[in-house]
This record gives C-alpha cells, structure tokens and sequence, in this order.
C-alpha cells in the first residue's frame, strides 16, 4: 500500500504537483520529519509518535504544494509548471533551510511564516526565477492556516503537542534548578593546559618514542600568512566538475572567467607574506580574521597555541589579558542539535565538552568589555551547508553584540565561501608552508626536547637537516608541520631513505597506522569485525590514486569526491569478502573526517591525500605494479601510453620519475632513450630535462652508462642552443633561449653532481661562457652544490666585483649572503659593498641581502636609511625603500618615514617605490588611499602618477572613484605614459563591464593621442580576440593609423594571433614593403621570417628586402629594414648559395656604413670559421 494512504492522507487527484508528494512517499521519511519538525518538536517526542508526524507533514506538504501551484498557474501554464518548476519544486521542499521553516507552522505561538526567507532561498540557489508578479505571500498566510486547521482537527496531534509543551516546562525547571558554574579563570586555564597542552601526534605511528611529555608550546612555530582580498584562487583551479558539485551544493559562489582568476591570482601572490604573530598582534586593523589552511597546516594548533600562551601566563598577566575562549564548531553544533545549548554563551555555560565552563552572565560582562579573544575552530567542519550558514549568522551576530572582541575563525579552503564574513569585516589570511629557517627551528627545538644523550641527539639532528637540505622531495614535505613531524618521528630510528620511493613507502606506513578501521568497527557495534592491514590500505590508496589521476585535471588537481572515495574503497573490500563492504568503506571515510591521516577531509565532502608528494607515489606505484605484477602493461605501453601521452604534462613529471625509480635500471634506461628522442624543441626541450631528473632516480647508473653519457652531451648541446630566425634583445624570445640554456646548466650540476668533471666544467663556464644567463647560472650552481669546495667563495667574490654583466655580479653577492652568512667576514663584505661598490647592482643586491639576513644588526636600518636618502643611483634607492617597509613594518617610524618619502621626496624613484611599499603593505591604513590619489592626479613625475594609478587599479577597484579617475588619466593626463597605464588597467581590470569594451574600441581607432591608440590595439588584440570588430579594427590601424607606433603595434598583433587569416600575409607583406616607416618595414619581415620560416618563397622576399629597402640614415640608434634581413638571412639560410655573394655586396656597396661595416664583420667570421 501507498504510504500517504496507510497514514490516512488523502492526496487530491487534481494536484498537478502530486508527484512530488507521491515520490516524497516512497523514501525513508525519519530524516526528514526530524528536520521538518525540529524547531517546534524535540527528538524524543517525534521518536514516540513517528506516524502522526509523517501523517501531519504529509497534510502540510499537499496543502503548501497546492497553494504553490494555485500562485504559478496565475501566471504560467499547466505545461510550464510541469517542465519548468516540478523538479525544483521538489528540490527546493528537501532544503535543509526550507523544511524547518515550513515546520514552524506547527509551533504553539506561530504567527508568520517567513515569506521573505523563502523568497531569498529560492532566488540565491534555484532556477529558473519564480515568474514576476509571483508573490510567497500569498502562500505562507494560507499555509498557516492550514496547519493550524490541521492541529485542530486532529486530537492526536494536539495531544502530541500538548506532551511537547509539558516536556518543554519540565526542561525548564530543570534548568532553574541546575547550579550555575561559576567565573573561575584559573580553572579555565588549568582546563585549557590539560586539554591542549601535549602534543597531538595521534594520527602518526609514535610505538616505542617517549613523546608524552613533549609540549605543544615547546615545539610550535607560528607560521607565515598571505592575506587573501578576493575569491579563493585554488577552489577555481579544480576541476570543473568540482566546481559544478560545489555550486550545485551552494558551497561555491558564481563562476570565474580565466582572466578574473589570472588577476585574482596575481593581487594574491603580490600580497607580502607576514608572520602569523604580526596580524594576531595587530588588533587595531585586524579585530576579526579569518584563518585559512590547508589539512596539517597548522589551523587548529595555532589556536590551541594562542589559549595556551594565556594558561601558561602568571595570573596577574592572566588578568591583564583577553581571556581565551576555544571554540571546536565541530562539538558546538552537535551540543546545539541535541538542545544542549542554543548559543555560544550557553555552550561555554553549561555544554558538555567545554574545558570549564564559565557563568554566562559574568561572561558577558567580559565580552562588553572586550576582555576576550574568541576563536571558532572548524568551519569546514560543520558539514551540512544550512547548518554552516547558520553557524555563520551566529557569528557575525557575535560580533556585532560584542564589537570589541577580538574573534579567529579557521577554515579548510574547499567548500568556504569567503563573502559572507567578508562583508562581516573579516581579514582573510592562508597559511603558508613553513619556511627554511622556520624548518630548522623546528627540528633544533624536537631534538632538543626528545632527547637525552647529547651525541646520539646531534648525530639524529645533522642527519635529517642533511635530508632535508639535499632532497627536494623531503625539503618539500617538510613545509607541512604534519609532514615534517612524520619525518621527525620517521628520522628517530633510521636514516631517511635517498631514493624517494622508499622515502614515501615507509612514510606511508607511519601515516597508516594509526588509520585504525578494526577500533572503528568495533566502535560501531552493527558491523562485523574485520582484519584490514596496511598493506590493504596500500592497495586501496594505489587505487584511489589511479582513479583522481584518470579524472578531468588529472595529478594537476589531488581531489576526489566522497561518492566516488565510497566507490573505490567498497569495490576493493569485496576482493577481501568484507561483508557489508559498502557500509565498513563509509566507516572509513568517517574516520578521515575526524582526523587527518594519509588521507584527509577537505570540505564540502570532498577529500585529498594530505599532500600531493603521496597522490604522486601511490599513482606510479600503481603503474610500476601493473607493469610487473600483474603484467597489464608492456614496456611498450609503458612508454607509449604512460610516458608518450605525459612527458608535455608537467603535473605528470613526479609521477614519471618515481616510475623510472621503482623499476630496473635496464628498463629505465630504455624509457630514457625514448624520452630523450622525442621531438622536444617546441616544448622547450621539456623532454630532455625531464630525461635528465628520472636519471637522478635511477639506483645504479653503471648499468646504462651510454645512456647517460648520450644525455649528458645532448644537454651540453643545449647550453649553445638558439633559435633559428632574427630576434632582437627586447623579444620574448631572449626570455626563452635564456631559459633553456639555463635549464641546461641547472640539469648538469644536479643529476651528474657527484661526476668528477662536473665541477671543473661549471668553473669554466661561470668564467667564460659568452651568455651571461649561463655564467649566472653556473655561479648559482657552485654556489649550492659546491660551498665546501675552496675556489667557490674566491671566485663568487670575483664574479660580484668583476663579471661584465649585472646580472651576474648580483646573483654572486646573493649567493654570497646565503651561502657565507655565518661567515665572519661576510657582513663586513656585504657593508663594504652597499657602501662603496662602483657598481649601481652590487650595491643594490647588498642592501637587499643586509636587510634580508641582518636585519638585527644595528647598523643596518641606519644604513638602509642613509641609502635611500642619498645613493647615486635610482635602482639603489629604490631597493632600500622596498626593504625597509618589508623588514621594518612593525616598526612606528618605518610607516610615518615612509607617507614623508611618498609626499615630499626630491628623487622621483623614492617616490614612486614609497607609494608602492605603501599599498602592498598598508592597504588598510585610512590615509594610504587619499594619499594614492593625490599622487595619481598631481605628483611632478609622470612615473610615480603611473605607480599611483596602477595600485589603485589593483588594490581599490571597488572604489566608486577608482573606474572614473582611470578614465580621467587616460583621457587627460599630461603625460604619455601616464595615460598608457591608465587604459592598460582599465582593458585588465574592468574587462566584464560592459562599457569597457566600446571605449577601448574607440580609444584605438579616435583617440588623438598615439600612445593611447598604440596600448588600445594591443589589449583588444589580447582581451577580445573574439569579438567579431577586433581584427578588422588591426587590419585598419595597421594600413592607415597616421602614427608608425600604432602601425607597428597593429602588425605585431595580427601576425601572433591570425596567422591563418587570408589578409594576414598580403598585409604584412605590403608593410614590408610600402610602410613609410622604417620601423613598421623591420616589424613586418620580423614576423614574416617568424611564422612563414619554412616556406620556399621566404628568402626571394628577404634578398630584396636586403638589396631594395629604401632606408635613409638620420640617427646611429635606428634600425636599417636592409641589415634585418641580412641577419635572418644569415641564421635561417647560411647554406644557401646566394648568401655569402649578397653578404660580400652589402660589405662593398650598401649606402649604409653600418650595414658595410656589419657585413665585413660577418664575413671575416665566416672566413675564421672555414
């Protein structure tokens, strides 16, 4: 029989909406008439009446659908209300926020049901919008009373809420009779000592180390921050079917275009990293924080660590300080369903799970005060996303009752939405991995506090700090504190494996074993017992691996669903005969929910293996056991398959390495050969510097020594590379030649380190090699590898005092700093250099470093100081400002000394780097924006209004003044470059309104001034590449546009980006050859030789441009079209029979010198090389 009908509930057969109800009908109702009911009836009572309950919200349910249906068809159709609304009609009476607030009806005293609640759930999370004129309304009030008539015409129902009533008195006067706690702080901070105080290693296998009396505030470091202004720029970076499930969940807010995240991206990695301690002390501008992180980075301990450094205080310091109140969200919320409490006075009160409680009303009178820090742990939590709302309510309501209290919310990011506590004025700040030298406090501190024999401790100590320093992969994981503790614990009885799979094989096991499944089924007394050891936790990880890797962004994005986790878990317990394998697989997932293991929860129903090092392993160990195990894969496949589709895929690269680490030498070398002859040049030679990092994880390299010498060679070859066409200094394109010799370089000192020839031939080329990005390079490289090596300090000095190129001399004095610090003629070097170094870039790297690595010297904030004031040269100055505002932030002269320097400086470099130290680093201090735009409309110097305006843009774009004043400056101000910045900005910035694409259209083809035109043409051709009026508008700019700048501009654009447009070849090549400008001419044969350098045709075009451009000398600086073409001609076409008698005729006959002398010069080269 039908449920409604066994209750006695008579559906309407003309109820165009009956399917609901009837579907509603077939499912388990408990859930929902516990959630229907739970305002006005209590658990206990619905649990004794269970029918009558689901009877009278069947009743209500109908009479609310009809009242529904009646509002729609006074504006829609039957048809329409059937294929637009039923199903999210359906939806929205299963809202967790809805189904309470339709059970209000049945509440003694209702008077109103919130129409206005309604409304705003059905318009934030459902679609389509309720036709207009659609009035809530006109529902709730009948509604009402049809509930009411439903309580009067049941008499079980009114004696059900009669009991409840009775029950409510009774919980009443037991309340009244309770005694209240008193206001006692030295028991709360004895509570918090107890609670807090040790430290919290179970998720990590500690058998047979004596940590009991290790203390969290012995061993914690407080960690770095980077303040967060907009959205979250890692939930945007999932998948997008993450993304889909998270707004569908309403636990993410609208999407993201890809510029907005590129822009989101960049404003947050431009936010200086602070210390922790900096914001929590700084309660005048951060009263309310948000803490976000993600799990093992530290959330929860740094809270525990701001209650115990008040517990720990004297009680007269006690007494002068605000009183800690920890709140874990997790216990709140389960105290608040079972009616323990209803608010956080009443948690603290009288709840279970409170450390001490504390008499409310005294605590009030605390709160006015502003005598508290107050800090919510766990957001992320408190997982039904109603509940998470209101928990939210709740604490902005917090807040406004007690303004002055300080208040700390922490939070996972995934499932987050930011805004709402944004709007609450929360400061929002991501925790940060820990640094080097906070690593190393760390580990001093363990070893210090978990040891007692002084040798065995020093010799544990350099062994991991040698671990740490000379493996990347170790050096990463050890910026987690979970992490570094697992390598702490894991160091204590052994030496941490070299090769990284066995690294991460046995820091897996210490990460298992405490993921105790048998103590959770017992837990659960209605399943079974079972035996899952860590190798089935293993097996199933490998698993799991596998399936995120095989998902939408693959290794790019460590993340999997809780439905998907349940798949995969339950499909592996069956191959074991677990019985009930689908119910023991969600008891471990709960277990991830509570406590961090290799797995971990990380919101919104979602989880991650606790970092992505494990995600990486677990994938290639699942390969390497296809591969030899279960021989599902050839070696073939290996490479074709694995290798083949993966080496372009950087996310893959780990995963590839630690393949080639697990498996034979013999293979491995094989697997090289492949990669290696790949055809790599047009990714960067991606494949053979990957080649060269799986060679490093080979464990005995004797077994494909040819190999490896055959790699070696071929990455030599790579430290002369050089593309085959023209290109001059200023191009992308030195960017990228540099990169790759760099590469290069950077691949031969790390995976041939331990090679006898290798230092000798970094030596040569720091000394020689004609490429300055070499030379650096291979300073660099001596620098890390070789410190103990006894030429490697002389020659760094040298390079600082002697090398031709800048660049070189300032990477030596950085590596200098680094390396020598405790060196002690370093910091009497470093002085010496800032002061009285000829060379501008010397002296610049030797300030930075002074303030980077003593900044506790007492010499050096004087110093930087007097630089600043009266150095030679701009770039010095400029550096001393930007670290002093960085180093010296705390300090009350440095913000004060820093507004004098903006305002009234005579160096207009000082200026423009004091504006920007003061919006990256005082964004919130009242006068930083006034004083921005003062400097924007009317400082002297058009390069400090350019700075001004370009902080503006970026750090106060919700500024109502900020979109008109770009405009002002872009139309109006006095200076070129000044307005040029002012429209880059705005085409960044402003690109989703709608109003921006219209002006930089018109700016490009109307405006008067040519810098204007010329930086509108380029961000069309960058941001609207699309819209339909954008390549006709080049095409125009770049035929007729009355100034060569924007010519060339236009040119420069339709060659990189329509390349297969049929115009684009006949454009550039009449520009080659008619453009009045000799400048246009060059730019047209440039991106001709670029993208048509394979075509037959393409040397008859330059050999006329070489012989017939009709350039004209004025000034030593221009750029003659004729020598262009001679020069590509060189590089592309050395071999062709018609070039040295052109090379030998401009040498003789050009009517340009330097042309002459430019061919004389290539042919004695040439002459030298035959």
């Amino acid at each position: 029989m039908e449920l409604w009908t066994a209750l006695g509930v008579s559906i309407l057969n003309d109820l165009l909406l009956k399917d609901i109800l009837l579907k509603l009908g077939k499912e388990a109702l408990e859930d929902y008439v516990k959630d229907f009911f739970k305002d006005c009836i209590k658990t206990g009572v619905q649990s004794a009446q269970p029918d009558i309950l689901k009877k009278a919200l069947g009743e209500a349910l109908q009479q609310f659908l009809k009242l529904i249906e009646y509002e729609l068809l006074f504006y829609v159709t039957e048809a329409e209300v059937r294929d637009n609304y039923q199903i999210v009609i359906e939806r929205f009476i299963k809202d967790d926020d809805v189904k309470p607030l339709l059970g209000k009806a049945f509440e003694k005293d209702c008077r109103a049901i919130d129409a206005n609640q309604l409304s705003t759930i059905w318009v934030q999370r459902y679609s389509p919008d309720m036709p207009t004129g659609f009035n809530w309304e006109e529902i709730t009030k009948p509604y009402l009373k049809e509930v009411k008539s439903i309580v009067r015409n049941s008499s079980e129902l009114k004696e059900l809420l009669k009991l409840e009533i009775l029950e409510s008195i009774e919980q009443q006067v037991r309340d009244n009779a309770k005694i209240n706690p008193d206001f006692n702080l030295t028991k709360h901070q004895e509570g918090l000592r107890e609670r807090y105080s040790h430290l919290n290693l179970s998720s990590l296998d500690t058998t047979g180390c004596a940590y009991n009396e290790l203390k969290l505030w012995q061993v914690f470091i407080p960690q770095n921050v980077r303040q967060v202004h907009q959205v979250l720029p890692q939930v945007y970076e999932l998948p997008k079917e993450h993304q889909r499930r998270l707004r569908e969940s309403h636990l993410l807010d609208a999407d993201v275009s890809v510029e907005k995240l590129t822009e989101y991206k960049q404003v947050y990695s431009q936010q200086p990293i602070r210390p922790i301690n900096e914001i929590i002390n700084d309660k005048d501008n951060y009263r309310y924080l948000v803490i976000l992180g993600d799990p093992g980075s530290g959330k929860s301990t740094l809270l525990q660590y701001l209650a115990l450094d008040w517990a720990n205080s004297t009680p007269n310091d006690a007494n002068f300080q605000p009183i800690p109140l920890l709140i874990e969200l997790r216990t709140y919320m389960r105290n608040r369903d079972v009616g323990q409490c209803k608010n956080f006075l009443e948690f603290f009160h009288d709840s279970s799970g409170i450390v001490c409680h504390l008499n409310q009303h005294q605590l009030v009178e605390q709160l006015k005060a502003g005598n508290a820090l107050v800090m919510f742990d766990g957001l992320d939590e408190v997982f039904d996303p109603g509940k998470r709302e209101d928990v939210i309510t709740d604490i902005h309501r917090f807040t406004n009752n007690y303004p002055d209290v300080r208040v700390i919310v922490t939070s996972r990011v995934i499932g987050y939405k930011p805004q709402r506590l944004r709007d609450a004025e929360f400061h929002h700040f991501m925790l940060q991995d820990l640094e080097e030298s906070q690593v190393k406090e760390f580990i001093t501190r363990w070893h210090d506090l978990t040891f007692t024999n002084q040798v065995d401790k020093q010799r544990k100590w350099e062994r991991l700090q040698r671990a740490i320093d000379t493996s990347k992969a170790i050096r990463e994981l050890a910026g987690n504190p979970l992490l570094l503790t697992m390598m702490a614990i894991l160091n204590r009885n052994q030496e941490l494996p070299r090769d990284r799979p066995e690294l991460y094989n046995q820091a897996s096991r210490v990460l298992l074993h405490q993921w105790d499944v048998e103590r959770a089924l017992v837990e659960h007394q209605q399943l079974e017992i079972q035996t899952i050891d860590y190798k089935d936790k293993q097996e199933m990880l490998r698993q799991v691996a596998y399936q995120m890797q095989a998902a939408e962004k693959g290794l790019a994005g460590n993340l999997i669903a809780a439905d998907e986790l349940e798949g995969i878990l339950t499909k592996y317990l069956k191959t074991l005969d677990i019985t009930n394998s689908r119910a023991v697989a969600r008891v471990m997932i709960k277990q991830l929910r509570e406590r961090n293991f290799i797995l971990c929860f990380m919101g919104a129903d979602y989880y991650a293996f606790v970092h992505r090092t494990f995600l990486e392993y677990f994938c290639a160990w699942e390969y390497v056991w296809q591969f030899e195990k279960e021989r599902t894969i050839s070696l073939e496949e290996l490479k074709s398959e694995v290798f083949g589709k993966h080496w372009q895929d950087e996310s893959w690269h780990e995963v590839l390495r630690l393949i080639v680490g697990m498996i034979e030498p013999k293979l491995a070398g094989e697997i090289l050969d492949y990669l290696r002859n790949q055809p790599g040049e047009e990714e960067q030679f991606i494949n053979v510097f990957l080649a060269a990092d799986c060679l490093s994880e080979v464990r005995n390299r004797s077994v494909i020594a040819s190999t490896a010498t055959q790699l070696l060679n071929q990455i030599k070859g790579l430290i002369q590379y050089d593309l085959p066409y023209h290109y001059e200094f200023y191009e992308e394109e030195v960017r990228l030649v540099q990169e790759i010799r760099t590469k290069a370089v950077v691949a031969i000192a790390t995976t041939w380190h331990d090679s006898p020839d290798t230092l000798f031939w970094l030596k040569q080329k720091a000394q020689s090699d004609d490429h300055p990005a070499v030379r650096r390079a291979a300073v660099q490289e001596i620098a890390k590898g070789w410190k103990d090596d006894p030429d490697t300090l002389p020659m760094l000095k040298q390079k600082a005092q002697s090398d031709g190129d800048e660049d070189v001399r300032y990477a030596a004095v950085q590596e200098l700093a680094k390396g020598w610090k405790d060196d002690p003629d370093t910091l009497f070097w470093l002085k010496q250099k800032a002061e009285y170094d000829d060379n501008p870039a010397v002296r610049s790297a030797a300030v930075q470093e002074l303030a980077k690595g003593w900044k506790d010297d007492p010499d050096t904030l004087p110093m930087l100081k007097q630089k600043a004031q009266s150095d030679d040269y701009p770039a010095v100055r400029s550096a001393a400002v930007q670290e002093l505002a960085k180093g010296w932030k705390d300090d009350p002269d440095t913000l004060p000394w820093l507004k004098q320097k903006a305002q009234s400086d005579d160096d207009m470099f000082v200026r423009r780097a004091a504006v920007e130290e003061l919006a990256k680093g005082w964004k919130d201090d009242p006068d930083t924006l006034p004083m921005l735009k003062q400097k924007a409309q009317s400082d002297d110097d058009s390069a400090v209004r350019s700075a001004a305006v370009e902080e503006i843009a970026k750090g106060w774009k919700d500024d109502p003044d900020t979109l008109p004043m770009l405009k002002q400056k872009a139309e109006s101000d006095d200076h070129w470059a000044v307005r040029r910045a002012a429209v880059e900005e705005i085409a960044k910035g402003w690109k989703d309104d709608p109003d921006t694409l219209p002006w930089l259209k018109q700016k490009a083809q109307y405006d008067d001034d040519d810098n204007v035109r010329f930086v509108a043409v380029q961000e069309l051709a960058k941001g609207w590449k699309d819209d339909p009026d954008t390549l006709p508008i080049l095409k125009q700019k770049a035929q007729s546009d009355d100034h060569w700048a924007v010519r060339y501009a236009a040119v420069q654009e339709i060659a990189k980006g329509w390349k297969y447009d049929p115009d684009t070849l006949p454009i550039l090549k009449q520009k080659a050859q008619y453009d009045d400008d000799d400048n246009v001419r060059s730019a047209a044969v440039e991106e001709i030789a670029k993208g048509w350098k394979y075509e037959p045709w393409l040397f008859e075009l330059l050999r006329d441009r070489a012989l017939n451009d009709p350039f004209v000398r004025e000034e030593d600086w221009q750029r003659n079209p004729r020598q262009l073409a001679i020069e590509i001609i060189i590089k592309q076409y050395p071999d062709n029979p018609q070039t040295l008698p052109l090379l030998r005729d401009k040498a003789e006959n050009d009517p340009d010198e330097k042309v002459r002398e430019f061919a004389q010069k290539k042919l004695a080269q040439l002459k030298l090389s035959l």
